[in-house]
């Protein structure tokens, strides 16, 4: 087993039960494995080392998928499994013992080390929760070691965030008996639309409030019954179970994509707190009405256009309530790999009427229903894009919407840019 490093997703759904008007696919699908969500974790805990325990596959996803960060001295690598791996010429776990030894004497900043899991066979014989906690044992009190799954076999490549702050939440310490009420959001999230939520929130009078995850392992929030939390992405459906396992209560709310939806995912903080209206409208009024304003250059080029979401990311029903109230455009299909129906019901309860909403993928028939449609932009994953691009389809690629800042108010209109900018491109080729 050697190390490579590289340039610096556990299902976990709620059924969908007999909600009307959701076709519910099985089939081949078209989707990145979640250890693509390594990409923006190890941004985000900046102390914290991610180690995929892999093949040369994994190293070459990894890398393709981190390319930008080519030149930066990672903070994730993978553990490769070789031939003497294979064939029982060495013992893996004493291999990765060695090279766990070696990554954190040569990375002694290093204080939060994720074991992530991969698909192939041989990986996923291995018990890495038990090597998780033998290593935590070794390297107590200075480095904490989790592990979780990132295998493509179990997850999509969201949910690979889903299964690193599940890991995280089972490891939060309990708050104290005399802690005082408090909000954690959870979802990672760029530092500036942190900053933005935390000086909103401060302006409201609610607190105090934390963030899961934290950008240093030692800060990361306690969790008990007087911790309430309100998820920042659609697709954390394990996390907040495990969240409510250990007493905290998940204000549920639409997602803060878009002015609308950010106001009501504050409002249930508020409410939560007994913010009062006059002090809610207050807080909020300036940064709405620069959301609000930095819309308007943006409807009038995409109202009326029509568009169609692959499954791929689980942020597209809240990007279709966006879209459609927002800005006015036409929802054609919204896919979704797996519908989380207690984390979407407020997003579900404000889309139109009458729209196709479908959960899980059998692509050649989404592919059909996609041509039939004439959208005028799709959003999807990478594999199908190229081939759409070539048949003279407009796309978006959904993965951009992980690594760009899209949510709070100050960023609604760089949301809004997203999908404009493919319209504008191809209006711009066809001159």
């Amino acid at each position: 087993m050697t190390a490579v490093a590289v340039a610096d997703l556990k299902q976990g759904h709620v059924p969908s039960g007999d909600a009307p008007n959701i076709l519910r696919e099985r089939g081949q699908r078209e989707v990145f494995c979640g250890l693509t969500g390594i990409v923006w974790l190890h941004r985000k805990i900046q102390d914290a080392f991610f180690l995929v325990v892999g093949s040369r596959t994994c190293a070459h996803l990894i890398q393709s998928a981190a390319g930008v960060m080519i030149f930066a001295e990672p903070r994730f690598a993978t553990a490769i499994i070789e031939e003497r791996d294979l064939a029982g010429l060495a013992d893996v776990n004493t291999e990765l013992d060695r090279v766990v030894e070696q990554l954190l004497a040569r990375r002694p900043e290093i204080r939060l080390l994720f074991l992530v899991g991969s698909c192939p066979s041989e990986v996923i014989k291995l018990d890495l929760s038990r090597v998780a906690q033998r290593m935590s044992r070794t390297y107590a009190p200075d480095v904490r070691v989790l592990n979780y799954s990132g295998s493509g076999i179990e997850t999509t490549f969201t949910e690979g965030e889903d299964a690193c702050l599940e890991a995280l939440a089972a490891d939060l310490a309990p708050e104290a008996p005399d802690a005082e009420p408090s909000l954690m959001v959870v979802g990672a999230l760029a530092d500036v639309v942190e900053d933005q939520f935390r000086r909103l929130f401060d302006d409201l009078g609610i607190g105090p409030v934390t963030f899961l995850p934290s950008t240093h392992a030692a800060d990361m929030p306690a969790v008990g019954p007087k911790t309430s939390f309100l998820l920042a992405q659609p697709f954390l459906g394990a996390t907040s179970r495990k969240l409510e396992d250990r007493g905290a209560k998940h204000l549920r709310a639409p997602f803060p994509l878009g002015t609308e939806g950010t106001t009501m995912w504050l409002r249930a903080a508020a409410d939560a707190w007994g913010i009062s209206e006059q002090r809610f409208k207050l807080a909020t009024a300036a940064a709405r009405t620069r959301s609000e304003r930095s819309l308007e250059r943006y409807r009038e080029s995409l109202a009326g256009k029509r568009i169609f979401f692959f499954p791929d990311s689980q942020l597209e029903v809240p990007l279709a309530r966006f879209l459609a109230r927002e800005l006015s455009m036409e929802l054609t299909e919204v896919g979704t790999p797996f519908l989380h129906r207690q984390n979407l019901d407020a997003e579900l309860a404000l889309l139109p009427d009458g729209i196709t909403l479908s959960e899980g993928q059998h692509v050649e028939r989404q592919l059909d229903r996609c041509r039939a449609a004439e959208p005028d932009l799709v959003v999807c994953g990478l594999g199908l894009a190229n081939p759409l691009e070539a048949d003279g389809v407009t796309t978006k690629w959904s993965i951009e919407l992980l690594f760009t800042p899209i949510q709070g108010y100050e960023q609604a209109g760089d949301l809004a840019e997203l999908f404009a900018r493919p319209l504008t491109r191809t209006e711009r080729l066809n001159v």
